[in-house]
Order: structure tokens, then sequence, then C-alpha cells
């Protein structure tokens, strides 16, 4: 039996609006809730906190199974280009914990 799954995406974010870190600020702290909220993320800003208008993120959602997994990976990354930024590179894992 699996003892679960972690998926995990980095992910660039560009604020085009943004013109100062406090508006990227709005941005990413909106960003953070919302993916925490809808896919019960954990997020992070790893990268990019002196700069007006980009932000690296990182979230992780933890699953039962490998394909719900892979499901709320895609939906978060759905969600962030669906929205008024604009998503650079990505890059995504899924870390397995068997036994």
């Amino acid at each position: 039996m699996s003892a679960g799954f972690v998926g995990i995406i980095s992910i660039e974010l560009h604020f085009p609006e943004a013109g100062s870190l406090k508006g990227k600020r709005k941005h990413v702290k909106s960003a953070k809730a919302q993916l925490q909220n809808r896919f019960g993320a954990s997020v992070a800003e790893v990268d990019h906190h002196e700069l007006w208008q980009r932000s690296r993120l990182t979230l992780s959602c933890v699953a039962r199974e490998h394909r719900e997994a892979e499901r709320l990976l895609d939906e978060a990354e759905r969600w962030l280009r669906g929205q008024e930024w604009e998503v650079g590179r990505v890059t995504r894992d899924l870390v397995s914990f068997d036994d």
C-alpha cells in the first residue's frame, strides 16, 4: 500500500502591471491564498523577492493516489495560467513515499 504522494510545482510569475514591490506583494499574497483555499496547497515565494515584476512560487499538494496528486497539480497550474499575470517557466515533480 502506498504511503501517499506529494506533487510539487515551481512556477515563475510575471506581473507586468506591478510598479512597486508593494504592488507585486498584493498579487503574490492573493495567489498564495487562492492556491491554499482552492487546492489545499502549501505555497512559498522562493525567489525574486527584490524584483517588482517577478516571483517564483513553489507549491505542494499531498494526495493518497498518484492520479489525485496529478489532478491537483494540473488544476493549480491551470488556475495560475488563467489569472491576470503571466506564467513563465514551470517545473513539476511527483514524489511517492512507498515503504
